[in-house]
């Protein structure tokens, strides 16, 4: 089996696993209990969040524990909402965002008398910051705008929008879960009000992640139970998910935007061999501004799930955007507000490599493409 959806989840690092087994076959104490059992929990979650601050640059107590990705992201965008809705109830996010940051906006829109602003994209599906400092009011609080997009590995300028968001004094929210480890970009570089992330997008165990929230920013919990993470996160912690959390991201970090040299010219190799087999193929996305291991590509005139299938059948697995989008029959959000039409967004395909993905891989992959895509032409002209 050929692997090539990396951006929907990361294998577990082996050293990740070998850090988690002390609190599997042991250690499996509540950490918030004071006897040996709990402080021995407790010890696991402290130190893996002190990995994680010195990593990141942070200090420990800006790292809030989560159930993932989506967790983070609603964290951050509704509980900072939430706390500061006396500065004004305007909310600004883009048109290509996780659903993870759209679908939550849109709640507070539809049910908490928020007013959301979404911000067009180019071709390219990047944001115009100009049209971010326009956007921006007297009575705007929260934007959040991704740092790569999980469909095409478009970068967005976050810098510079973060920039204009610190002038105006809003809170700037970005969802970083498709570029940890792929950039050699420290936190403080970014200059985010809060930044979301998960931990199998970087060879961790699923359901946990975390979100950075800068010192002094006050956010209203979305969950309400105990007082763990600070009270502002409450909920048992999953202490063996946290620690091999930790130990990924310390691998990730160490070898990872070198290893985005590697894999975006193994990229470029594939989108070369794609060319040949069919011209009329297109890209989507930023091919300067991107992260290194995402290809999206569209196939006029093929159904994309039928090829997806077809490709499966022929031991290679991809996909056609964000796994989160379970039975969705629906054209990518993302494509279509790239100014992509309706029909060549239901004929695409998102690869995306990883640490393990090798020459042989891209050779083995092109030779399934040929057969797939000449299959279904072949059926076509049958029909």
């Amino acid at each position: 089996m050929v692997y090539l959806d990396y951006n929907a989840t990361t294998p577990l690092a082996p050293e990740a696993l070998e850090a988690m087994l002390p609190f599997l076959h042991g250690g499996y104490g509540n950490p918030s209990s004071i006897h040996a059992a709990g402080r021995e929990a407790r010890a696991g979650v402290d130190d893996a969040r002190e990995l994680l601050a010195q990593l990141l640059k942070v200090r420990p107590h800006e790292l809030i524990f989560t159930g993932g990705g989506t967790e983070a992201c609603n964290l951050a965008i509704m509980g900072i909402a939430r706390a500061h809705a006396f500065k004004g109830k305007h909310l600004i996010t883009s048109a290509t965002e996780h659903h993870a940051v759209l679908h939550a906006f849109e709640h507070l829109s539809h049910h908490e008398g928020y007013e959301l602003t979404i911000l067009p994209v180019d071709q390219a599906g990047i944001v115009d910051p100009d049209h971010l400092r326009r956007a921006i009011r007297p009575d705007t609080s929260v934007v959040s705008v991704m740092h790569a997009n999980n469909e095409t590995g478009t970068l967005q300028p976050i810098q510079e929008l973060s920039a204009i968001c610190r002038e105006h004094k809003v809170f700037f929210h970005t969802d970083a879960v498709q570029t940890f480890g792929k950039l050699d970009l420290a936190l403080k570089d970014l200059d985010a009000s809060a930044v979301s992330f998960a931990a199998h997008k970087f060879y961790g165990p699923k359901g946990v992640g975390f979100l950075y929230l800068k010192a002094g920013i006050a956010t209203m919990r979305t969950l309400h139970g105990g007082a763990q993470e600070n009270t502002r996160r409450p909920g048992t912690e999953n202490v063996a998910a946290i620690v091999g959390m930790a130990k990924a991201a310390e691998i990730t970090l160490a070898r990872g935007p070198a290893d985005q040299a590697r894999q975006a010219a193994l990229r470029e190799r594939f989108w070369q061999g794609i060319r040949q087999i069919e011209p009329r193929a297109v890209r989507n996305g930023s091919v300067e501004a991107s992260v290194g291991n995402t290809l999206n590509v569209s196939f006029p005139g093929v159904d994309g799930e039928s090829l997806i299938i077809g490709l499966d059948l022929e031991g290679v697995c991809v996909s056609s955007g964000s796994a989160c989008m379970v039975g969705s029959v629906q054209p990518s959000h993302v494509l279509l507000a790239m100014g992509v039409g309706a029909e060549l967004a239901s004929s695409t395909v998102r690869f995306s490599l990883g640490f393990q993905t090798q020459e042989a891989d891209i050779a083995y992959s092109l030779n399934a493409l040929a057969k797939v895509l000449a299959r279904q032409a072949s059926h076509s002209k049958a029909a």
